[in-house]
């Protein structure tokens, strides 16, 4: 991805008309309007022949004309902002941004989908120093099909675009000016919205809004649902490295796992067992990534918290060293994963089972009865295995049986959020709890993991002739603080037990 630049586009758009442009000079600190002339541009829009991209808010074009021509992948990050990804000009769709909507797109063909050439008018907002503070443009639009298939459509509207660091204030004090003069905000959230609502054939069939959840099945699937879309959009920002996405991909494969688990009363679980075993699949090809970065994390931290005299050789570089190498293996094999035809065939599994899941007959029931029950059953099963481990003495037994507590405790988390849309409160506060317990559990198990780690890199300081004292400095901290946590569960044990509103 190293010829694709990235940009945060904050925009608002707006409705011409017969309007003028009106005078913006004075607009908070814009000092002078600049012509820098007229653009002509020619945008090719590319979607499946389903829209899925569109469906997502995702844009994906190869235009010409202007000053950046190529190939434009936009994703939507809030109300009018969106981050732009260019990539040269080609004449196909560049790998890598074909990459970035794999998980949409997946073995459907890329299309042109419409064509959109502008007249563009531009100015400059300047300051008095003249530093561009926002871009005015002013797009005479013509909208077609290419295939010939649908209208043609025609309109004018106006773009403001902040400058790259530019203070937002200044889109709301030109969207004041141009409300005083008439100029109203686009009913549409970007040009290829509203070209592929005027150019549509006359027959295009209408989707049909979802229904509200009434039945216990209704309230799983919507669950469900959240959790491959989660997925399906996180797929980008891991290729990207985007900060926490690894996390967060993964979070939602258990979730889905935990869901298809907890709720086996409501969906047939010879149809769904092989569903959850490449969710478990996925989940650990993305917990190679997340867990080396938990763990470089807690032993950075870990050793700028101790005082310099206790530092003895060169720990830090080998720290560095050891994280630099296992995040760049496990980052390669987590995209090769995420390329490959199994990764693909786990996200149709999901579409099918959603499409036509399999239902049994408790589906149909009242969620306050069904989905009730089956959050009741995951917290006795937590309650009764942190029991168990609290009942072993210190040492490797226990940490295992706290681990598994651990993952008792998600399971439980995300059988009660499922539960919170038809259970309300009762649900809400069970989340709550066993989110503390998770954390508690959490934090355990990576002391339990940096005190490996330490162990291993003592090991290599000791055989390169390094002093081993920092590495054992920092996993006797690590033994404290476990024992910290380990004191703090049996109260927290007493809360999940008392959530029997339910």
């Amino acid at each position: 991805m190293a010829d694709m630049k990235v940009k945060r586009e904050i925009e608002r758009k707006y409705e011409a008309g017969d309007r003028a442009l009106p005078d913006l000079t004075g607009v908070g600190p814009v000092a002078a309007v600049v012509d820098q002339g007229v653009a002509e541009l020619d945008a090719v829009y590319y979607d499946t022949a389903d829209q899925r991209l569109t469906a997502d808010g995702l844009t994906l074009r190869r235009r010409t004309g202007g000053t950046d021509a190529g190939w434009h992948l936009k994703f939507p990050v809030g109300p009018g902002v969106r981050d732009e990804i260019h990539a040269p000009l080609s004449d196909t769709v560049p790998p890598d941004l074909a990459g970035l909507v794999r998980s949409r797109v997946r073995d459907a063909e890329l299309l042109p989908l419409v064509r959109i050439r502008s007249r563009r008018g531009i100015r400059h907002l300047v300051d008095a120093d003249g530093t561009p503070l926002a871009e005015v443009a002013v797009d005479a639009v013509r909208a077609e099909r290419p295939t010939g298939h649908g209208r043609t459509a025609q309109w004018t509207e106006i773009e403001v675009e902040l400058a790259d660091g530019g203070d937002p204030a200044l889109l709301d004090a030109v969207d004041k000016r141009l409300r005083k003069a008439g100029v109203r905000p686009s009913p549409a959230a970007s040009k290829l919205a509203r070209a592929l609502t005027e150019t549509a054939p006359p027959d295009r069939p209408r989707p049909t809004p979802d229904a509200t959840p009434t039945t216990a099945g209704d309230h799983v699937l919507a669950y469900l649902r959240a959790q491959r879309d989660a997925l399906v959009a996180l797929d980008p920002a891991v290729r990207r490295d985007e900060y926490d996405s690894v996390h967060r991909m993964r979070v939602a494969t258990r979730r889905l796992r935990s869901a298809l688990r907890t709720y086996r009363n409501v969906l047939d679980r010879n149809a769904t067992d092989p569903v959850r075993a490449e969710l478990k699949w996925l989940g650990t090809e993305l917990g190679r990534d997340r867990d080396q970065e938990v763990l470089t994390e807690r032993l950075t931290t870990g050793l700028d918290d101790l005082p310099y005299t206790l530092v003895s050789g060169p720990v830090r570089t080998r720290l560095r060293t050891w994280s630099q190498t296992a995040h760049g293996d496990a980052r390669g094999l987590l995209l090769a994963d995420l390329d490959g035809e199994r990764h693909l065939a786990l996200l149709d599994a999901l579409d099918a089972l959603l499409a036509d899941p399999p239902l049994r007959p408790a589906a149909a029931g009242k969620p306050a009865k069904v989905i009730a029950k089956a959050v009741r059953k995951e917290r006795a099963a937590l309650s009764a295995l942190l029991h168990q481990a609290l009942d072993l003495p210190p040492g490797h037994d226990r940490d295992l049986a706290l681990h598994e507590a651990r993952k008792k405790a998600k399971a439980t988390r995300y059988a009660a959020e499922a539960a919170v849309p038809a259970l309300g409160d009762p649900a809400a506060a069970l989340v709550k709890a066993a989110k503390s317990l998770q954390s508690l559990l959490g934090d355990h198990q990576d002391s339990v993991m940096a005190r490996r780690t330490l162990r291993e890199l003592a090991g290599q300081a000791h055989a390169a002739g390094e002093s081993a004292f920092t590495y054992g400095v920092l996993h006797g901290r690590e033994e404290q603080r476990a024992a910290e946590v380990e004191a703090r569960l049996p109260e927290t044990l007493r809360t999940i037990r008392k959530r029997k509103a339910l």
